[in-house]
């Protein structure tokens, strides 16, 4: 038997539908496939943030301490002294002050290392579930009185749990686990019917941040000559359409209008716009330039039924699986020519995207809660 699941995502931080940022997606995606026969989980969401939110799990509101800039600077010297981060835990007390109330359960903890040392375990199973590279600020002995009380560390590939291993001492390296994400096979999945065209469209979804390779794709589509393939680039520096372009957002639209029409870029749009453009792409490119933790992206196309071409980095190879086309990170020249394959060849694209859509399925969000679940400690166990 399970105890309660309570995620306590990044205070500021939403469980709305309305953008595709990764802890409310994943947050969603468990909360989503958890069996009736689990207790409903909670997600303790600061007061003021969209209203909107999922209905997949019951929402503890509070308010929330603003940040102060002072405490930047505070922490980054306490840390040195006496290894502790009274600022960034000064933020954590807030989602934490009404724990008492809650019924026992499973704290799990969204890259919140500082959340941790506040979870009472004598009620509660506090667990760090890692999205990225957190304790790279930390020395080994400021990582000891942080996560001494810890039950488990939850990394979300093994990528990023041998990069939090080598962060650690020794002995807290055995409450280390992976847990790779999953995805939503329903909302991301393939148009019901063909396009029947004989152009290639090709898609890029993530904020239009240097490190995501929207540069790097435009660069590859410059080197397929004349064949018929159209670049659809989607997104924006944050989760708002509205905001002023930055100098990279700026460049990538000169780079796609020197394409003409072989190239695109759309703003920021929502995750149900972002599932019907992968519903009907044939290509989803990551070309992250940087080691990425996980990449839900590519996971989610490959489950739109698209051939997924994307860098061999980071934990992008584990979200892919045996199902994408793996490149090299930043070389147009390897995107180019897994392009072109995926062009001439019809049936190199039919059997990669038949592959995409199967592997999708068999990794869907209660793959991921049941690897979850077997994890955590069951109600019998602190």
């Amino acid at each position: 038997m399970q105890r309660r699941h309570i995620h306590v995502i990044t205070p500021g931080d939403h469980f709305s539908p309305r953008t595709g940022s990764a802890i409310p997606t994943v947050v969603h995606g468990l909360a989503s496939a958890a069996p009736s026969s689990a207790p409903r989980p909670s997600v303790v969401v600061a007061r003021g943030t969209y209203p909107d939110r999922y209905p997949s799990a019951d929402v503890i509101e509070y308010s929330a301490s603003p940040p102060r800039p002072r405490d930047r600077w505070g922490d980054a010297v306490c840390s040195r002294i006496t290894a502790t981060r009274p600022g960034r835990r000064r933020e954590f007390a807030a989602p934490l002050a009404e724990q008492g109330d809650w019924a026992p359960g499973i704290v799990l903890a969204h890259n919140a290392p500082q959340a941790i040392p506040l979870v009472d375990p004598d009620v509660h199973a506090p667990v760090l579930y890692a999205h990225n590279d957190l304790l790279g600020t930390y020395s080994r002995r400021e990582v000891a009185k942080v996560l001494d009380r810890s039950t488990a560390v939850v990394c979300v590939s093994a990528f990023l749990a041998d990069v939090t291993r080598e962060r650690m001492p020794s002995y807290l390296h055995d409450r280390v686990h992976v847990v790779r994400n999953g995805v939503d096979t329903t909302q991301f999945a393939p148009a019901a019917e063909g396009s029947g065209r004989d152009r290639l469209e090709v898609l890029f979804v993530g904020r239009m941040v240097p490190s995501k390779g929207a540069h790097v794709a435009l660069a590859a589509m410059g080197r397929l000559g004349d064949r018929d393939v159209r670049l659809t680039i989607v997104g924006s520096a944050g989760f708002d359409a509205t905001q002023p372009l930055d100098d990279y957002e700026k460049e990538i639209r000169r780079e796609a209008a020197a394409l003409g029409a072989r190239a695109r870029v759309l703003p920021f749009v929502p995750r149900d716009e972002v599932a019907r453009l992968m519903s009907t792409a044939d290509v989803l490119v990551v070309p992250s330039v940087w080691p990425e933790p996980f990449a839900l992206t590519a996971l989610e196309g490959l489950a739109s039924g698209c051939a997924v071409v994307a860098s061999r980095t980071g934990g992008i190879p584990e979200a892919t699986g045996d199902a994408g086309v793996l490149v090299e990170p930043d070389d147009p020249a390897q995107i180019a020519a897994a392009l072109t394959t995926l062009h001439d060849d019809s049936a190199a694209l039919a059997a990669a995207q038949d592959s995409a859509r199967r592997y999708a399925l068999a990794h869907d969000w209660r793959r991921t809660w049941d690897t979850l679940a077997a994890t955590l400690p069951p109600a019998d166990r602190p």
